[in-house]
């Protein structure tokens, strides 16, 4: 625990100095010469730091079904706050995410989000979640794929929780395709409420991608059934 303890104070300090350094100049690139990849090559290099700093590594099955010429919906459960950072370095080199508004209040990073495309979403507002969900679908017509975490929280235990529809209509709207994510290992990594970060071996699963173009309005409830059913199978499979 005590070696645990001050891997974890190493990655938030060295991570943290990171984003504050890179983080301006890079945006500033971005602003004047429309380097947005700059952006997510730095960010990629910013979760490869914390992840040597912390001892965690990962082992992605499934790599075949992650689309290679067309925009889609990486949809995965929640464990942990390794989650996000650890799906964003290992599905796709551009995923853009769909993210709690509550990251705005972080200066340089909501910045850096905003400009890399990631679109907050403010499920408390109604009116606004809608705005968030209709730029997303715009975004991902552009040719942007996204990763979402439909439980809109960490579960504290092994069984999912109730899906929100937000994600799954923007993937409708879009005509995008949701590829089932399952990712195993985060809540050993990190437990909620602890700042601590163990050094752990992560297991993601990528499931077939689920066609969503013919999806009519009427049908969205089904299709979060088949995708949350084939969650489960694939963390299932992960346990095996």
């Amino acid at each position: 625990m005590f070696i645990a303890a001050i891997r974890s104070v190493a990655t938030y300090v060295v991570v943290s100095l990171y984003v504050l350094i890179v983080g301006p100049p890079a945006m500033l690139l971005a602003i004047l010469f429309g380097w947005t990849d700059l952006l997510y090559v730095l960010g990629h290099w910013g979760v490869r730091i914390g992840l040597v700093l912390s001892g965690i590594s990962y082992r992605v099955r499934g790599r075949e079904n992650l689309p290679a010429n067309r925009a889609a919906v990486f949809c995965s459960n929640h464990q942990s706050n390794i989650d996000p950072p650890l799906l964003f370095k290992a599905l796709h080199p551009r995923t853009h995410i769909l993210y709690k508004h509550e990251i705005d209040q972080i200066p340089v990073l909501a910045r850096a989000f905003r400009m890399g495309g990631f679109i907050p979403i403010d499920r408390r507002n109604k009116e606004s979640s809608m705005r968030s969900i209709e730029a997303g679908a715009a975004s991902i017509r552009a040719g942007h794929s996204f990763l979402i975490f439909p439980e809109g929280t960490r579960s504290k235990t092994d069984d999912l929780l109730p899906f929100k529809k937000g994600g799954f209509i923007m993937a409708v709207k879009a005509g995008a395709p949701i590829v089932p994510v399952a990712i195993r290992g985060g809540k050993e990594a990190m437990k909620k409420g602890s700042p601590i970060v163990r050094p752990v071996t992560i297991h993601i699963n990528v499931g077939t991608p689920i066609e969503t173009a013919h999806v009519k309005p009427d049908e969205r409830n089904a299709l979060i059934e088949q995708v949350r059913t084939e969650i489960e199978r694939l963390l299932t499979e992960i346990r095996e």
